[in-house]
C-alpha cells in the first residue's frame, strides 16, 4: 500500500524545458467573448439608422430653408418693381399736373405768335418756355386735314362739306397736348361731314364731272 507524503500536492508532469507557466492551466472562452463581433455590428447598424435618418431631417429642413428664401426673394423682386412702377406713375402725374397749368400760357404764345405778337424779348422768354415744356415729354397735336378721332379730338364746331368723304378737322381752335400715351388734353377741332345722301365721287368721275362743266360754259375761257 503506497503512502501519501504529506504536505504535497500532486503537480502534473512538466516536459523539461518548459516555463511554469506552461504548466498552469488555461480557462475556456467565455460565451461573451465569442458575441462580441455580432453585438458591434448591430451597434453600429442601429448608430448608421440614427444618423441617416437625422440626415433626412437636415435634407428637409434646408429644403423648407430654401423655398422660403426663394419665396422671400420673389416678393421682395416684386416689391420693388412695385415700387419703381409706383413712383414713375407719380412723377409723371406730377409733371402733367405742372404742365397742365402751363397749358393757357401756351395757348397765349400760341395766339401771339399766329397774329404776329411775338416779337423781342417775350419772343425769347417764350421759345425758351416751350423748350423746356418739351424736354418734360410734352408734344402738341392737331392738324387741319387729318381724321377726326374722338379719342383724342374735341368737336366744338360741326358743318357738312360736299368735298369730305369722311368726318374731317377742318379748324383746329385749340391743339390738343399729351405726354408719351398719355392725352392730357384734346385738340379742339371744328369738324365737317359729308352731305346726308351724297355719294362720294371717286377721283375718274370728278374729273369727267368738271371737263362737262367747262364745256357746258363754254369753256375756262369763254365768259
Amino acid at each position: 500500500m503506497t503512502e501519501e507524503t504529506p504536505g504535497f500536492d500532486e503537480k502534473p508532469d512538466v516536459p523539461s524545458g518548459a516555463t511554469p507557466e506552461d504548466a498552469e492551466p488555461k480557462a475556456a472562452p467565455s460565451a461573451s467573448e465569442g458575441a462580441a463581433p455580432a453585438g458591434d455590428a448591430a451597434a453600429a447598424d442601429a448608430q448608421t439608422v440614427g444618423l441617416t435618418a437625422q440626415l433626412d431631417q437636415v435634407r428637409m429642413a434646408l429644403g423648407e430653408r430654401t423655398a422660403d428664401l426663394q419665396r422671400l426673394q420673389a416678393e421682395y423682386q416684386n416689391y420693388r418693381r412695385r415700387v419703381e412702377r409706383d413712383r414713375i406713375a407719380v412723377k409723371e402725374i406730377a409733371i402733367a399736373n405742372l404742365l397742365t397749368e402751363l397749358l393757357p400760357v401756351l395757348d397765349d404764345i400760341g395766339r401771339a405768335r399766329e397774329h404776329g405778337e411775338l416779337v423781342g424779348g417775350f419772343k425769347s422768354v417764350a421759345e425758351s418756355l416751350e423748350v423746356v415744356a418739351a424736354k418734360m415729354g410734352l408734344q402738341q397735336f392737331g392738324k387741319e386735314g387729318e381724321p377726326f378721332d374722338p379719342m383724342i379730338h374735341e368737336a366744338l364746331m360741326h358743318s357738312y362739306a360736299p368735298d369730305v368723304t369722311e368726318t374731317m378737322c377742318v379748324a383746329i381752335l385749340q391743339p390738343g397736348y399729351r405726354i408719351g400715351e398719355r392725352t392730357i388734353r384734346p385738340a379742339r377741332v371744328a369738324v365737317a361731314e359729308p352731305q346726308p345722301g351724297a355719294q362720294p365721287l371717286k377721283a375718274d368721275e370728278a374729273e369727267s364731272a368738271a371737263s362737262a362743266d367747262d364745256k357746258e360754259s363754254g369753256g375756262p375761257d369763254e365768259g
